[in-house]
């Protein structure tokens, strides 16, 4: 996984020249909760834990049977932003393309829509399934120039304590971009 990481980041500095910024780390002093953000070629990558307490405190509000948002309140689940600060154009991402890199698999974060199906199984009314959509962070956008950005939970699908690495792409006209998140943990 290092080698990988070394790799990755020698990768990553080519590709992006000398707009490669040192990732920042913080920790809230009242929650406990992680964030960790990056910025690359204009733009900014931003991920904080959401404490399990937290996400089923949201879905519960919001009509959720405890038993119905627990696999996902247990996923390892992130406020994620990500930012087109100073871009030279408009940033369109896919989720999918990203990768979450841990010491147990390699694969993109866990979507929107296959969180939808899993939650099918428990039939939810449809206000609850679009609070649960309009909360999450987007498969695909498009972000203009000057500041233009969205957030929205994220899930890892990483049980509790896991490290990973994410790796953001994104493109530019026709140029791809990628931000890294190093060292991150799921919330215990």
């Amino acid at each position: 996984r290092l080698l990988h990481r070394a790799l990755c980041l020698l990768g990553l500095l080519i590709a992006s020249g000398s707009g490669w910024a040192a990732q920042n780390h913080r920790v809230d002093t009242e929650t406990g909760a992680e964030t960790w953000e990056t910025q690359n070629a204009g733009v900014t990558l931003a991920i904080t834990q959401i404490l399990p307490d937290q996400v089923r405190a949201f879905y519960i509000n919001r009509g959720f049977p405890a038993e119905a948002i627990e696999p996902y309140a247990r996923s390892c689940v992130y406020m994620t932003v990500l930012r087109n600060d100073a871009a030279p154009g408009v940033v369109h991402f896919r989720l999918a393309e990203w990768t979450l890199d841990s010491d147990t698999e390699r694969r993109p974060p866990v979507g929107v829509d296959t969180w939808l199906e899993r939650l099918q199984p428990h039939g939810l009314g449809k206000a609850a399934l679009i609070a649960f959509r309009w909360a999450q962070f987007p498969p695909e956008q498009a972000y203009e120039p000057g500041g233009d950005w969205n957030q929205g939970m994220l899930a890892m699908g990483l049980s509790a304590g896991a490290e990973f690495d994410l790796i953001a792409r994104w493109e530019v006209d026709g140029e791809n971009y990628e931000g890294m998140i190093e060292n991150a943990r799921c919330a215990p």
